[in-house]
């Protein structure tokens, strides 16, 4: 079986025009930022420089915003709970992800009707570290599209066409990123 191109989640937590400009057509810019309160206008030169890149751009923990702002989507952190969204009037092609640690989480991100959940760690030796095997495992849990996050990079990111994964996210595998052609 031949599997297609992944999709590409890049997490930011500001704006980088070189960080961004580097990505192909297949990445969708997530803006995660819950160090400070969101800056209006750099949301904007995202969303604007996004756009003439041809980039999808979600905003992490905001769904309200992210409809106000006519993104083309929201994240869900695992850390929210909350199904206030479930409520708002959403445009159809609006996009919602979430990201889980284990099966309870799956579970909730579920009922907030994400499409896609992001699951973690696959790679990264963290408190949330799943390793190739367990990820599998839990990924087959759900009906909902599965997409890799933590510790990916250029040399373990072929392992992810092994699972059911249909996509990856990450920080340091895009900033390390060289520019394509």
């Amino acid at each position: 079986m031949h599997k297609k191109n992944l999709k590409k989640y890049y997490f930011i937590e500001r704006f980088n025009k070189s960080n961004i400009d580097k990505q192909d057509k297949n990445t969708v810019v997530i803006y995660r930022n819950y160090k400070k309160e969101y800056d209006l206008n750099e949301i904007l030169k995202i969303k604007n420089f996004c756009k003439i890149k041809g980039l999808k751009f979600l905003l992490s923990n905001n769904i309200k915003l992210s409809i106000k702002l006519n993104l083309n989507g929201a994240y869900i952190p695992s850390f929210n709970n909350e199904y206030f969204h479930l409520s708002y009037a959403m445009k159809k092609n609006f996009i919602l992800m979430g990201s889980a640690h284990n099966l309870k989480e799956i579970r909730v991100k579920e009922k907030q009707k994400v499409r896609i959940i992001f699951i973690s760690s696959i790679f990264k030796d963290n408190q949330n570290f799943l390793g190739l095997n367990k990820f599998k495992l839990i990924s087959n849990l759900s009906k909902i599209q599965i997409v890799a996050l933590g510790g990916i990079s250029e040399n373990n990111s072929k392992l992810i066409k092994l699972t059911k994964s249909v996509g990856f996210a990450g920080i340091s595998y895009f900033e390390n990123k060289k520019k394509g052609p």
